[in-house]
């Protein structure tokens, strides 16, 4: 996907990258650098897995393709789908294969429609998302996604999404609050939208545990546990978004079970399979998934599906990226490495142009303030970014927050480099942003 700043200069080459080993990717011209954000946050095991390609490979040699369509499927499926129900977080029904993070989104907004139709609600169309979610860039998720830059030119949101304010602790609704104040600010304005709506017209709530691509916004405590309160007492279904947070980011194999929430459907995608190949999931909880058994013989049909659903050689690939999560213990590796990251991330707080540093597992930010620089909105981030290349690191850039999400399996003083490099990259940017304010004053 595009960002936003670079909208404006599409003749600019791509930067081509053509190895990885670890956490170190090398570009066409030779350089090497480490990789901070695993890709797209979903390099969960680094790139070169010795074991990932053995599984593509032996499956590609044993069944390269057999679709999961028309009552029919491959064996690898059925056992990875075995394989997401043993540690599924929520009481499972099934799990539906799809190929992106986007496509399970959709789907998942999909059954949740097919669910209320199943119960004869048929005025239950409505969807509910947050201001700078992120959900993907296919019709009915990027319709979900709280993102401008998403919506322009498409045609999109449909008109029967609707949005949440941003549960972001830093927000101007949230000045003068404490983080109890807040929550029940965020709470009272669902509850007015569903009044103001109508809860008989609302199907479901999509949202991520922690808001990845809107600026990696870590929701306030309680927050969640009290609109699933909400949710419940109206029969709103509730999707959790954990594409970026599943398998083992926070330091818990799913941010459902570290957040404690009690989603109905989760989506999952990128550490599925280590991203080596694209595979994505829906867990449906067994309530949704009775209704839409039941839907489906009153309908006569279930008419979902793609010809990749569960494709046999994604599918053995991340039931090998799943048992080297287990036998490897990644989720506790992220809890003893978690430290590592936001103490060295705190060295920000209170530097020139800083304007928050956060960070949960292995995920961590800092925002910059670009006004403090003469700068508009969005401007600063990617000054920061092609700094931080200089210096050999990877990042990304949401606006004006500069984002780290690095391999799980790396290593304290690999994080300590990528900090360090970003710290180089900062004060880079700030010597030419004193000399511009030096020339301007001459």
């Amino acid at each position: 996907m595009l960002e936003p700043h670079t909208l404006t200069d599409l003749q600019t080459p791509p930067h081509v990258i053509t190895r990885g080993e670890g956490v170190r990717v090398w570009d066409a011209e030779g350089r090497s650098y480490l990789d901070g954000v695993a890709g797209l946050w979903c390099v969960t095991l680094g790139y070169s897995e010795p074991r990932l390609v053995r599984a593509a490979t032996e499956q590609m040699a044993k069944l390269p393709f057999y679709g999961s369509f028309n009552h029919r499927t491959n064996d690898v499926a059925l056992a990875l789908a075995d394989d997401l129900a043993r540690v599924a977080p929520i009481p499972m029904g099934r799990t539906f294969f799809a190929n992106s993070g986007s496509e399970a989104n959709d789907s998942a907004v999909k059954f949740a429609w097919y669910y209320h139709q199943s119960l004869g609600r048929h005025h239950r169309t409505k969807i509910l998302s947050h201001h700078r979610g992120y959900h993907g860039t296919t019709t009915a998720a990027g319709s979900a996604t709280g993102l401008a830059h998403v919506h322009h030119g498409f045609g999109i949101p449909l008109p029967q999404f609707l949005r949440l304010h941003c549960p972001d602790p830093l927000s101007s609704c949230a000045h003068g609050l404490t983080e109890e104040q807040f929550v029940d600010w965020l709470v009272r304005r669902l509850e007015d939208l569903i009044a103001d709506e109508g809860p008989d017209t609302i199907a479901a709530f999509i949202a991520e545990p922690i808001l990845g691509a809107g600026g990696l916004i870590i929701p306030p405590a309680g927050y969640y546990h009290r609109v699933q309160e909400v949710l419940a007492r109206h029969d709103i279904l509730f999707i959790a978004d954990e594409v970026i947070t599943g398998f083992g980011r926070t330091g818990s194999l799913f941010a459902t079970t570290e957040f404690d929430l009690r989603p109905d459907m989760i989506t999952l995608a990128k550490g599925l399979s280590s991203a080596y190949l694209p595979i994505s999931a829906v867990m449906v909880g067994e309530r949704v998934c009775a209704a839409l058994a039941e839907g489906a013989q009153r309908f006569h049909a279930f008419g979902h599906g793609f010809t990749y659903s569960g494709h046999p050689v994604a599918a053995a690939v991340a039931r090998e990226t799943l048992a080297i999560v287990r036998e490897r213990d990644i989720p506790g590796h992220v809890r003893a490495t978690a430290p590592t990251l936001a103490n060295a991330l705190d060295k920000f707080r209170g530097a020139d142009l800083v304007r928050d540093v956060r960070a949960y597992g292995l995920l961590g930010a800092v925002e910059f303030d670009p006004a403090a620089a003469g700068l508009g909105p969005g401007q600063l981030g990617p000054r920061l970014l092609d700094a931080a290349a200089d210096h050999g690191l990877l990042l990304r850039a949401m606006g004006d927050t500069v984002v780290f999400a690095p391999p799980l399996i790396s290593t304290p003083a690999e994080i300590e480099t990528m900090v360090e490099r970003l710290a180089d990259a900062h004060e880079q940017v700030l010597t030419e942003h004193r000399a511009g304010q030096g020339t301007r004053e001459r």
